[in-house]
């Protein structure tokens, strides 16, 4: 992965060395972060880059720092502003992934969120996928329990949570999968590692609700408005049994990093076709124009760099 020559870091751009931290930095201890993922979609035609809603995305870095007790002097609007900036200054002109981080930044000993200093940093790099297979990922269904609003909130982007996300993804890997689904407290589907989930059966697409311990994420928020407003099917947030997942005609994963990733096989059981679906193509297609600016209707949800 590219290092980048710039960072904003702090209130202004900086070379990417100056803005390291200790090994005693509170946030490496003890994972008091928070971060967030942010793309920017290389137009060829009109030879720009588009930011995909960072509005909506600094907000909700934001509200997880919120979480943690942080509280930083920026709006949404000037962490977008610094975030195009950051961008110009090293003139990409390809799809990039920009990830922001707030973070407790004392070099100190003790387990507490009150009376510490809150950094906040931004880095922008070239990026290509996240999953290899987007096209058809092979899944398991983690025996790591995903964590819920009473030990670590899932809903916002806390550091220290993804050592969860990480404990499951690395096993799934370590025996041939590409990736995980994680069951909540419950029992339910909750989501992948990192990534939010849908399945399409008897023609009704479906996703968890916030409240079964996934992320709010920005591109679930997409995709459930593509389904309504593009595809004119019906969608429910409800809870989803394991079970109904090796019954589906189709299931994915959507989020920033993944974007939207097939998958086409459970557990060694083959999930519909066996082949990515036909309303998950759909949304896949309509999906990658909206991001690159070329779907008027949704034009305002891409900002322009140059």
């Amino acid at each position: 992965m590219p290092t980048p020559k710039k960072v904003f870091y702090n209130g202004k751009i900086v070379a990417y060395e100056d803005a390291r931290v200790g090994i005693l930095t509170h946030a490496m201890n003890y994972g008091t972060a928070v971060f967030g993922g942010i793309r920017g979609y290389w137009n060829d035609t009109e030879k720009q880059v588009f930011v995909f809603r960072p509005n909506d995305h600094y907000k909700r870095l934001l509200d997880s720092a919120k979480l943690l007790r942080m509280q930083f002097p920026y709006a949404k609007e000037d962490l977008t502003a610094a975030t195009l900036e950051l961008i110009r200054v090293h003139e990409y002109r390809e799809d990039v992934y920009v990830r922001p981080l707030a973070f407790y930044s004392d070099e100190i000993i003790g387990v507490r969120l009150h009376n510490l200093t809150p950094a906040l940093g931004i880095a922008a790099i070239p990026f290509g996928r996240y999953v290899d297979k987007e096209e058809g990922a092979h899944v398991t269904v983690s025996s790591w329990q995903r964590i819920g609003d009473n030990i670590i909130p899932p809903r916002g982007k806390i550091a220290g949570s993804y050592v969860n996300s990480a404990f499951a993804k690395t096993d799934a890997q370590l025996a041939g999968f590409d990736e995980c689904i994680m069951l909540n407290q419950q029992g339910h589907v909750a989501e992948g590692s990192a990534e939010n989930l849908f399945m399409f059966r008897n023609g009704v697409f479906v996703t968890p609700p916030i409240t079964e311990s996934v992320l709010e994420g920005i591109t679930r928020r997409t995709f459930m408005m593509l389904i309504r407003d593009e595809l004119k099917l019906p969608l429910e947030e409800r809870p989803i049994d394991r079970t109904e997942l090796f019954l589906a005609d189709e299931v994915f994963y959507v989020g920033t990093g993944v974007q939207l990733t097939a998958i086409t096989q459970i557990d060694h059981r083959t999930i519909g076709t066996g082949q990515m679906g036909v309303q998950t193509a759909r949304l896949r297609e309509l999906y990658f124009n909206v991001v690159r600016g070329k779907v008027p209707k949704y034009r305002e949800l891409c900002v322009g760099v140059y």
